[in-house]
């Protein structure tokens, strides 16, 4: 009896370790696969922040890759000086936050209204909603312009941030089918609640269901304002005023200039006065991405339980 005990114990034994072992190679395996995804998207991050603190000697050197012989913080201030940076963050802060807040605005109504109500046409009308997230703002880029022309809208931020305020705009679409998702998910109970105790529809949706959306809200605007910030494609065709640009369009012209710079001090032979590096070219380029990592860093956690909240998880 004593010997099968024993026998028992150690088979036991045996498969815990075979267990454990098994556990800890997985758990290894699926460490070293995230580690290698995590770095595959974090690449460019360290080698723009890498480059942009190495000096002229380590750009040329081909032994220095990663960390530069010494830390170079004058590419910033001197990024930051060419870039204008105090200037032209505001114009992209504006026309962000502006949008944003059309988009939090019109896309709650709309999505609530596709969830809550009947109404004839309501299928093709969503489906319409659908269709414009398919279709690339490239294709319908021409009529636009010639509709913003015609209404004397060109070199202002009027076709940005107007268009959001309807349900339109960058990306409005998915906005809508985000709070659509988040609102069908509700309980008709507690709209018949507010409709007895006396709140009619407009009551009902500002005092009842849009505070219960707060999830849905900022998922909204975390992304309209990190995409309506690096947005490059239509603020270049509606805006040719310099000093409206934004940031991001703001680079090329940086570059075109810097490097106009560089080549009339190459021809008096002023190599040291040369100013323009792929260095710099980093700094600035980090300069313009600072403020929307730092908004999402404060904002991760929130961020990220409210796509859970949203619906998204589901798609």
């Amino acid at each position: 009896m004593a010997v099968k005990n024993i026998s028992a114990n150690v088979k036991k034994n045996s498969s815990h370790r075979l267990r454990f072992l098994r556990d800890g190679i997985l758990r290894l395996g699926f460490y070293f696969l995230l580690a290698t995804l995590s770095f595959v998207f974090l690449y460019p991050f360290i080698k723009m922040i890498t480059q942009s603190l190495m000096t002229d000697d380590d750009l040329i050197n081909i032994t220095v890759k990663w960390l530069p012989s010494s830390m170079t913080w004058s590419n910033y201030s001197i990024a930051y000086r060419k870039l204008q940076f105090g200037s032209y963050v505001w114009n992209s802060a504006l026309v962000a936050v502006l949008s944003t807040a059309g988009h939090a605005f019109s896309c709650a109504m709309t999505g609530y209204a596709f969830a809550r109500y009947k109404f004839r046409f309501k299928g093709p009308l969503f489906a319409m909603v659908i269709l414009t997230m398919l279709v690339p703002v490239q294709t319908i880029i021409f009529p636009q312009y010639m509709q913003f022309s015609n209404w004397g809208w060109l070199n202002s931020y009027l076709p940005l941030v107007v268009p959001t305020f309807l349900g339109f705009g960058l990306n409005g679409g998915f906005f809508i089918f985000l709070f659509r998702q988040f609102f069908a998910g509700l309980p008709y109970e507690m709209e018949e609640a507010a409709r007895v105790d006396g709140c009619g529809p407009i009551r009902t949706y500002t005092h009842i269901m849009l505070p219960m959306s707060q999830s849905s809200l900022l998922v909204c605007a975390v992304l309209s304002l990190v995409w309506h910030w690096n947005d490059y494609f239509e603020p270049g065709i509606y805006i040719t005023d310099v000093w409206l640009k934004m940031l991001p369009n703001r680079l090329p012209s940086l570059y075109a200039e810097l490097s106009k710079e560089n080549y009339t001090m190459i021809a008096k032979n002023d190599i040291e006065g040369l100013i323009f590096n792929e260095a710099m070219l980093m700094a600035a380029t980090f300069l313009c991405i600072v403020p929307i990592l730092i908004m999402y860093l404060i904002l991760q956690r929130r961020f990220m339980e409210g796509v859970e909240r949203s619906g998204l998880t589901g798609m």
